[in-house]
């Protein structure tokens, strides 16, 4: 009787033992279930908001360029509608007056003569400068005679305002444009560098080098002005618009210099 009442307590003790067990291993499987969904659930979440904010970026990104295309858009016609009007308008003036001026010179006496010379060489020198400043405002202009020879219009214009010598090196095999709009961004940058050159620099020397590759046109403007320290200048609109420009055609820009080294402008354009 005893060995009876032995062997069932046993058999107790085995099945709360196995019931534990069991009721153990329901407990991490469950466990483990609601961890992996905790889990997913918060990997999914992160992916929806990594998403959310690459989205948002890039709507970000996207408005901008276009607000920048469009400035970018409205600066040409201004700069156009500038070039017409001292084409048009200007021009006329200057033109009328030289001839004015020239038909009163055969009215006058010989010894009066000699003092409108220094008058109708002036007037002269400033109607080629106003047509010569028109084209360089004209984007259909610089596409017309291209980016080479629009260059070199301009530093012929600036040199004979005040620089010693301003000069462009080719280098390499010309490449052209794929994009015409591109051709007129990046003239429009190297343009900006002259202007800067011309109000701040104090320079006498001017050199523009082109570097042409069969994927990218490296360039590279240089005066021997004054300078400037990077650290502590301010950042003004030329400077601004060279870079928001730059960011428009997907080109590196950057901008060197030092006191009393000049200015450095490199700008790597790709052509692909």
């Amino acid at each position: 009787m005893n060995e009876y009442l032995t062997s069932i307590l046993s058999q107790s003790k085995l099945t709360s033992t196995a019931s534990e067990r069991y009721l153990l291993v329901y407990m991490i499987a469950v466990l483990v279930i609601v961890t992996t969904l905790v889990i997913v659930f918060f990997v999914v979440f992160q992916k929806r908001k990594n998403k959310l904010l690459l989205d948002k970026i890039k709507q970000q990104q996207a408005f901008e360029e276009e607000i920048a295309q469009a400035q970018t858009e409205i600066q040409e016609q201004t700069l156009k509608n500038i070039g017409w009007e001292l084409h048009d308008n200007v021009g006329q003036l200057l033109a009328f007056a030289s001839m004015q001026l020239s038909i009163l010179k055969m009215q006058v006496t010989d010894d009066v003569k000699d003092k409108f010379k220094d008058t109708s060489e002036a007037l002269k020198e400033s109607l080629k400068e106003v047509r010569s400043l028109s084209k360089s405002l004209n984007n259909e202009v610089i596409l017309n005679i291209g980016f080479e020879k629009s260059l070199n219009n301009e530093l012929d214009r600036l040199k004979k305002m005040k620089f010693a010598s301003a000069t462009l090196e080719v280098k390499g095999e010309k490449v052209e444009f794929k994009n015409r709009k591109d051709e007129i961004i990046v003239f429009r940058i190297i343009q900006e560098f002259l202007s800067n050159s011309v109000k701040y620099s104090e320079a006498k020397h001017l050199k523009i080098v082109l570097e042409y590759e069969p994927e990218k046109l490296k360039i590279i403007a240089t005066d021997d002005g004054k300078g400037f320290n990077m650290d502590t200048v301010q950042k003004g609109s030329g400077l601004l618009n060279m870079k928001s420009r730059a960011v428009l055609i997907k080109a590196e820009l950057e901008v060197f210099s030092k006191p009393s080294e000049g200015v450095q402008l490199e700008l790597i354009y790709p052509f692909s």
